[in-house]
């Protein structure tokens, strides 16, 4: 069942079309990726959803009926990117303002806050000002805030900005534990491999428009079965070079390769035998981040060379 579904909506600010008739849907206990360049439309779209922009044309349905009133907002759990804390107070009196602008009573959520302090390893600093915490602690208590009054919708505008790579891993855990229990999320990210380990869908939007989306698997097959992908341990830069390799993305001891439409995989490993000792290798569908730059970066590429 879908429980969010975006029909053809524009928002225009003055000469820029930041958002040109995009469509998509979510549907209910599934992670959606909302995928895309910084500046693409996705933040855009995400406010005209929880109604802080009103769209141009277009409409936005909510289990079937309008988003219009205080009631859909209400079963909407929101993290901004921009972080909107109030620097002065105390951490567990934000949290608990949180609550009550979502109509929850402080003795209701007073052990869920406990619960999710603990969980954050944040149960030291509730007495602590908003302002006298870290970047990485202010972006866990923003999501704290999101999830104290359980949504039906929870909607992430990067939720993994500024953290450190040990809470990037906490946090999706938890994203994927809240699907577990028949969450639905709406995240939006430039990240590809974050996107790639938590999304059952994906919607990749550039210059306001959807260039692809559907199931995260599906899409990655429509592009094709060729993709080699090897880790090593050497110097593999040799691998670009072979000419059974169409595409290469080389990065320290791992590589994305694109074979040649005749290629034969095995080709690739006997002329890699004597020079690199290889630890993976995996022939399948191409990476997230491989589609995305394939979709958007070639384009952007030739742009950044012409100035």
């Amino acid at each position: 069942m879908d429980i969010l579904s975006v029909r053809d909506v524009v928002k225009v600010f003055g000469p820029v079309r930041a958002v040109d008739g995009v469509s998509f849907t979510v549907r209910r206990g599934t992670i959606t990726g909302l995928l895309g360049r910084n500046g693409a439309g996705k933040t855009t779209t995400i406010r005209m959803i929880t109604g802080i922009f009103k769209p141009d044309s277009g409409s936005i349905g909510w289990m079937g009926g309008a988003t219009e009133g205080g009631s859909f907002r209400d079963q909407l759990g929101y993290l901004p990117e921009e972080r909107g804390l109030y620097k002065q107070m105390k951490l567990i009196e934000h949290l608990l303002f949180l609550a009550e602008i979502k109509g929850r009573k402080a003795a209701d959520v007073r052990p869920r806050i406990d619960y999710w302090l603990d969980r954050f390893e944040l149960g030291e600093k509730r007495d602590a000002k908003v302002e006298e915490l870290s970047k990485g602690n202010q972006q866990k208590v923003q999501l704290i805030g999101t999830l104290l009054h359980d949504p039906e919708l929870i909607i992430l505008d990067e939720p993994q900005s500024g953290l450190d790579p040990v809470n990037m891993v906490i946090v999706r855990d938890l994203l994927l534990e809240l699907k577990q229990e028949g969450r639905t999320i709406l995240l939006s990210t430039h990240m590809m491999g974050e996107a790639e380990k938590m999304a059952d869908d994906i919607v990749l939007i550039h210059r306001g428009k959807v260039v692809l989306q559907g199931g995260l698997e599906e899409a990655r097959a429509s592009f094709g079965q060729n993709t080699l992908h090897l880790e090593f341990e050497g110097d593999g830069e040799f691998l670009a070079r072979l000419p059974q390799v169409k595409k290469a993305t080389i990065v320290n001891n791992a590589a994305e390769l694109t074979l040649a439409d005749s290629a034969d995989a095995q080709q690739v490993l006997a002329a890699s035998m004597g020079k690199i000792r290889i630890r993976r290798f995996d022939l399948g569908t191409p990476s997230l981040e491989k589609i995305f730059i394939d979709q958007v970066g070639a384009e952007t590429l030739a742009e950044e060379v012409a100035r």
